[in-house]
């Protein structure tokens, strides 16, 4: 677009305009049903000058917050603000709580990812946040209210999770149930397939379990139905089987993408695919 304004001046007006919209940033983000801005000198500029949303990451079952490790060097490399949650694993209502915590210490926009079971905690965490502007699933569960993973995970053959899980009872006060683990000895195959050995033992070493009542619990009203979704499916997930992902991204009307040949670590395996859905639902909502 070319400028009738002469070239001095049209710089002394983008500088008040770019601070005018700095300070504006919460109040004037726009909403998705909301009519697109006329392009102009001063929006494009204020546009290039926004702070970039803050992402927000939390990792299912068996696994904790460094399998995001890969993710979170690319996002920071390309000027995003990260933060991953340690999803406590022990209830649905208490993990949705405890992420939509998080949420509200975060004063602007935020960019919600799950994967695993994460994906149905983000589901229940982001309803009521004005500030989350889209929902990323990574080989996650995207529960319609009253679904839970456990029952999604049967809901199409391929999952190899079951026969893999080991189950150890705990006790804390007066508190006790039983926690679900992967058996290391197939946590290579089932979990993360196309991942290096050496760093698939170390996975399997270090995961976390989950309690199994939180695979259990009905999921609520879900975020997705007013919150805009990406959602990268795993082509060879033995834990969530494909067409079980495929199925929800299209109930929740996500943009969709396949990696086909990924495990269900995939953020672990493929970390530039991961990184590429989050950047494109940040600028997609931006």
């Amino acid at each position: 677009m070319t400028s009738h304004l002469p070239r001095l001046r049209q710089k002394r007006l983008a500088i008040p305009a770019v601070l005018a919209a700095a300070a504006l940033v919460v109040p004037a983000v726009a909403t998705a049903s909301a009519a697109p801005a006329p392009l102009s000198a001063t929006a494009s500029g204020s546009a290039r000058h926004a702070p970039k949303p803050t992402v927000v990451l939390v990792h299912g079952a068996f696994a904790d917050s460094s399998s995001w490790n890969g993710v979170i060097t690319r996002l920071e490399h390309d000027g995003y603000p990260v933060i991953a949650a340690a999803n406590p694993l022990r209830s649905l209502d208490g993990d949705a709580a405890y992420v939509s915590s998080i949420l509200s210490t975060i004063p602007g926009p935020v960019i919600l990812v799950g994967h695993s079971y994460g994906g149905e905690v983000i589901t229940n965490a982001a309803v009521g946040h004005t500030n989350v502007k889209a929902l990323v699933y990574i080989a996650a569960f995207a529960p319609d209210q009253g679904e839970s993973a456990l029952q999604l995970t049967g809901m199409n053959p391929g999952s190899q999770l079951g026969a893999a899980l080991v189950v150890r009872p705990y006790a804390a006060g007066a508190d006790s149930g039983k926690d679900g683990y992967v058996d290391q000895t197939k946590f290579h195959a089932v979990f993360a397939a196309d991942v290096p050995a050496s760093t698939a033992d170390l996975m399997a070493a270090e995961q976390r379990p989950v309690s199994l009542a939180a695979l259990q619990d009905p999921s609520g009203v879900p975020a997705w139905k007013t919150i805009p979704s990406w959602y990268l499916v795993a082509g060879a997930d033995q834990a969530i089987p494909a067409a079980t992902e495929k199925f929800m991204a299209q109930r929740a009307g996500a943009h969709t993408v396949v990696v086909p040949g990924a495990s269900h670590a995939v953020m672990v395996s493929h970390p530039d695919q991961a990184e590429s859905l989050i950047v494109k639902a940040a600028k997609a909502t931006g």
